[in-house]
């Protein structure tokens, strides 16, 4: 019977292995509760953008703007979360991200800065975590003072799910 000897990892291989474990979010911050948006997700982020209201679209869908020529669809993600509208004295800022080849402005009270976390820290939903946030998102990170919410883009622009509620 003979031992396998453990093969030595070829130069490189060390550093790709760690660059793997690690995920980048682009933080934002709802009603005091801060959030994470994969940052491969991003396009852009904005400020305070003129929106044009869109008939009989669901309460979550702000409106319209225009990005650069392109039309964006602008989601609340306040409302879409279940809490109270911003108010008009706080403009918000936007996320912009690409889903299935659109456009999308998720409007947030602030956009903050760019985390690199570790995905070994990851966790599922904690339990008591209400139940419309956990059809958004894929889980948390705990960090030193707070929880960072990890948002599921594709789940938060299911409006089929909007309607179903």
């Amino acid at each position: 019977m003979s031992a396998r000897l453990p093969v030595p990892a070829k130069k490189g291989q060390l550093a790709e292995a760690a660059v793997a474990t690690h995920e980048d979010f682009v933080t934002a911050t709802i009603a005091d509760q801060l959030f994470g948006i994969p940052v491969l997700q991003v396009q852009d982020v904005l400020g305070p953008q003129r929106i044009t209201r869109i008939p009989l679209a669901p309460p979550e869908v702000a409106g319209s703007l225009n990005l650069r020529g392109r039309i964006v669809t602008a989601v609340d993600v306040r409302l879409r979360l279940g809490l109270p509208p911003r108010g008009k004295e706080h403009p918000g800022m936007s996320i912009v991200v690409d889903h299935r080849g659109e456009l999308y402005s998720l409007m947030v009270d602030h956009v903050g800065e760019v985390l690199s976390l570790s995905s070994t820290d990851f966790e599922r939903h904690p339990a008591t975590m209400d139940q419309r946030w956990r059809d958004i998102s894929t889980g948390i990170y705990r960090l030193k003072e707070t929880l960072l919410v990890v948002l599921d883009v594709s789940r938060l622009l299911n409006f089929a799910s909007i309607e179903a509620a």
